[in-house]
C-alpha cells in the first residue's frame, strides 16, 4: 500500500490542465464493443479504472493500439464471448465497477452476457436494479447467483420498448442505452440521466450511425439500427478534477490557472464554489482563481445557513462534496453538506476533525461545517483515503496543513487522478510518493 508524504503550508502558483473525464471513459470505452470496426478515442486519462478497462477489453479479444499518451485506437473484430465465463473474467471484472457497463454492448451485438458484482468504491449502497430493470423490459432475461454473485443475461431478441426508471442512474442509462442502439423498433427512455457524459455518449453512438434523438434531456428516443461503424471521439475535461482544483487553490491561497476546462459542460460547478466566497474568473475555456486570503461562505437571503446537496444533472454532483467540503474548513460562515445519494461518503470527516476542523456530523448525509477563517490552521496527521473522492479532499487538507501529513492507500486516488503528485509538484506542492 503507497502513501504520499505531503508539506503542507505551500502556495502553487501556474497553469495545470485537467485529464479526460474518468466517467465518461468507462461508459466510452465499453462503447467499442458495438461494432468490429476501429474506434479512436483520445483525451483517455491514464488512472487505475481506466487502465483496469482497457486491460479487460484486451482479455475479451478487443484488438488496441495506443496511438499517443492519451489516444487509443480500438478493434472489436475478434470478441470472445467465452472468455466471460472464465474464473480470469470474473476476477478481472469484480475489482471495477465500470465493468458493469460492458453489459449493454454485449447483450445488443451478441445477444449475451455474464458480469459478476462489481467492485469500486464502498460509499454505500449502489444497487445495479436499474441496469437489470431496462434489459428486461428490451426483452433479455437474466439470473443471479447469490453464491459466487455472478450475473447471466440471455438477450437473443432485443426489442425496442417504453420504459420509465426509477431513478435517473447515469451508469444505468447509459448500459440501456447501448443496449437499445441495436435493439428493433423504437426504444424511449424516460428520467434518462442527462449529464455531459451521457450526451458524450450519445453523440459518440449519433458518430456510429445510431439514431437519438432528445439528447440533453431526460426524455431520450433510440430508434433501433441493424449495425454501428466505427468512429474518432474526443472525451470531455473531468468536471471532478476541474472542481478540485478550484477547492485547492482557495485552501492553499494559491493562483492558479485551469486551462482547457470545459467551462460549458461544468453546470453549477463554478457557482457553488463561489458561494463559498471564492472568487474565479472565466477566460474563455480556462479559469482563472487568484489568491485569496479570506473567503465568506453565503447566507440565504433570510440569513439562514446554507445548504450545498447533491441532485441529478443539472444539480450537483455527488462526486464534488467531500471537496466542498474540506474547502469549506478554512472559510468564514458555516455551511450545511448534505449528501443524499450515499450513507457512507461522510464517514472520512473524523481526519478532518482530527486535523482541527469544526465539523458536526448530524447523521450519514449531512454534516455542518464551521469555517476556521484562516484563525487556526489544520494540521498535518496520518490518515487513509477511504475512496476516490474522500481521498482527494484529504489531499487538498493535506496541502493546506502545518506541518507533514500521511495519507495512505494512495491507489484510491490513483483510481480517478492522473499522476496528481507530479502535476501538483510542477505547480509548487511538495508531495512524495513513498
Amino acid at each position: 500500500m503507497s502513501s504520499f508524504e505531503v508539506t503542507g503550508g505551500k502556495k502553487l502558483k501556474g497553469e495545470i490542465t485537467p485529464q479526460g473525464a474518468k466517467n465518461e471513459a468507462l461508459q466510452i470505452l465499453c462503447a467499442v464493443l458495438l461494432t468490429s470496426e476501429k474506434v479512436t478515442i483520445s483525451n483517455i486519462p491514464r488512472i487505475i479504472d481506466v487502465i483496469k478497462l482497457i486491460d479487460l477489453l484486451k482479455s475479451i479479444g478487443v484488438s488496441v493500439e495506443q496511438k499517443t499518451d492519451d489516444e487509443y485506437m480500438f478493434k472489436a473484430d475478434n470478441v470472445n464471448v467465452d472468455y466471460l465465463l472464465t474464473e480470469e473474467y470474473k476476477k478481472k471484472a469484480a475489482a471495477l465497477r465500470g465493468s458493469i457497463m460492458i453489459m449493454g454492448p454485449l447483450l445488443a451485438r451478441f445477444g449475451k452476457g455474464y458480469i459478476p458484482k462489481p467492485g469500486g468504491d464502498k460509499i454505500g449502497r449502489r444497487r445495479l436494479d436499474t441496469h437489470f430493470v431496462g434489459f428486461q423490459k428490451l426483452g433479455a432475461k437474466f439470473d443471479y447467483n447469490g453464491k459466487d454473485g455472478f450475473y447471466k443475461v440471455d438477450a437473443s431478441q432485443l426489442k425496442g420498448t417504453y420504459m420509465l426508471l426509477d431513478e435517473a442512474s447515469v451508469t444505468g442509462t447509459a448500459n440501456i442505452l447501448m443496449a437499445a442502439v441495436l435493439a428493433k423498433g423504437t426504444t424511449t427512455i424516460y428520467n434518462a440521466a442527462c449529464e455531459p457524459y451521457i450526451q458524450q455518449l450519445c453523440k459518440m453512438l449519433v458518430g456510429m450511425g445510431a439514431k437519438i434523438s432528445g439528447i440533453g434531456s431526460n426524455l431520450l428516443s433510440i430508434e433501433g439500427v441493424d449495425g454501428l461503424k466505427g468512429c474518432t471521439h474526443r472525451m470531455l475535461p473531468d468536471m471532478i478534477e476541474v472542481g478540485s482544483f478550484i477547492g485547492l487553490a482557495a485552501m492553499t491561497r494559491s493562483e492558479i490557472t485551469i486551462k482547457n476546462a470545459g467551462c460549458e459542460h461544468l453546470g453549477i460547478i463554478p457557482d457553488t464554489f463561489k458561494r463559498l466566497g471564492i472568487q474565479m474568473e472565466l477566460k474563455g475555456d480556462d479559469i482563472y482563481i487568484p489568491s485569496q486570503n479570506n473567503y465568506a461562505i453565503e447566507t440565504y437571503i433570510d440569513g439562514s445557513i446554507l445548504t450545498i446537496a447533491d441532485a441529478i444533472w443539472p444539480g450537483l454532483t455527488p462526486d464534488l462534496l467531500s471537496v466542498l467540503l474540506v474547502t469549506a474548513t478554512q472559510a468564514k460562515g458555516t455551511v450545511l453538506i448534505h449528501q443524499k445519494m450515499f450513507e457512507s461518503r461522510l464517514f472520512f470527516v473524523d481526519k478532518l476533525i482530527d486535523m482541527g476542523a469544526q465539523i458536526i456530523l448530524c447523521d450519514p448525509h449531512r454534516a455542518t461545517i464551521i469555517g476556521l477563517n484562516r484563525q487556526n490552521a489544520l494540521r498535518g496527521i496520518s490518515m487513509t483515503s477511504p475512496d476516490i473522492r474522500a481521498g482527494v479532499a484529504l489531499l487538498i487538507a493535506a496541502m493546506s496543513a502545518e506541518g507533514k501529513s500521511t495519507i495512505h492507500n494512495i491507489e484510491q486516488i490513483d483510481r480517478g487522478y492522473q499522476q496528481i503528485d507530479k502535476r501538483l509538484n510542477k505547480i509548487g506542492a511538495e508531495i512524495v510518493r513513498k
